[in-house]
């Protein structure tokens, strides 16, 4: 078997399919499928678009009630069971918090903006009634936290229906593999260290199932010393205080470590690795001091 390499980018993001098979002809096949699974979601649920499933919803908000297809009802029906499971912190309404948190001007919102701005997030204000969804006026949805993840799974999936058994799906680090090398051995994947991209702080072999990871470092603003990151708390409109550094989960969908990850993150330092012990899947946790925990921790 041969090792075939697809670099392409998806979802703002560098991708890469690596598939073993026995011709390239079988291998191209398999990944052209699934480059076009990941367009089509990112084009199906870009918050960017006004063709996409969400840009629909979103403009109809304060209106009539929008009819959904089966692919989107599953989408909704996960969120909002995550949303219910996390007691609220993981919340596909949230994202209009964006429009007061712009870390590239480098300065605070003020709590009168974030207050008017939390007014308009809170999935539980959302009619779903499947198929039919309805938000309330200047609400909008966002499927940026889980749909990287969730087209991760959908273009491994493919390929197996191509007939690859042995390959790794990666989009933009979310990661989902298609069993081990053809030789039995795991996949090394290997952690950056949050404050130094270029060193890895851990390697984490998988055969099966997927890994993600979440942390401070994608975007934030440091004022008066203090380090501001782009992981909103729903029910505050503000950034956690002291999250951790970064998390990474792995579980038998990257999907869900995702959606895990993003909810320890959430959680902040102190609740993190209570909430991560409790989920009971395999995880690493980095703290702002550079310490790390969990049990995928290298010994």
């Amino acid at each position: 078997m041969q090792l075939y390499h697809y670099p392409f980018t998806a979802m703002a993001s560098p991708c890469e399919l690596r598939l073993y098979a026995e011709s390239q002809t079988l291998a191209d096949a398999a990944a052209e499928a699934a480059k076009a699974d990941v367009i089509r979601i990112e084009q199906t649920y870009s918050r960017y678009r006004d063709d996409s499933v969400v840009g629909k919803i979103n403009a109809a908000a304060g209106g009539d009630p929008i009819a959904v297809d089966e692919e989107t009802c599953a989408l909704i029906n996960y969120a909002t069971t995550a949303y219910t499971e996390s007691g609220g912190l993981f919340d596909i309404s949230s994202g209009v918090l964006r429009e007061v948190w712009n870390f590239k001007l480098g300065q605070l919102p003020s709590p009168a903006a974030v207050s008017f701005c939390l007014k308009r997030v809170g999935w539980n204000k959302v009619h779903w009634d499947a198929p039919n969804i309805s938000l309330q006026q200047g609400m909008e949805l966002d499927f940026g936290g889980f749909g990287k993840e969730y087209a991760a799974d959908r273009a491994a999936t493919i390929c197996e229906e191509h007939g690859i058994s042995h390959g790794l799906v990666e989009l933009g680090g979310d990661i989902r593999v298609i069993g081990s090398h053809p030789d039995g051995s795991a996949w090394q994947i290997g952690i950056r260290n949050p404050r130094d991209p270029e060193v890895a702080v851990a390697v984490i072999p998988l055969k099966t199932g997927g890994l993600a990871s979440s942390g401070d470092y994608e975007r934030f603003m440091v004022i008066d010393g203090k380090r501001y990151s782009h992981i909103l708390n729903p029910r505050t409109g503000r950034p956690v205080d002291k999250p951790m550094a970064g998390v990474t989960v792995v579980a038998p969908l990257c999907l869900l470590a995702g959606t895990a990850a993003t909810v320890a993150m959430l959680q902040g330092e102190k609740g993190a690795p209570a909430f991560l012990n409790d989920m009971g899947l395999p995880h690493l946790w980095i703290d702002q001091a550079g310490m790390l925990g969990g049990d995928l921790v290298p010994h």
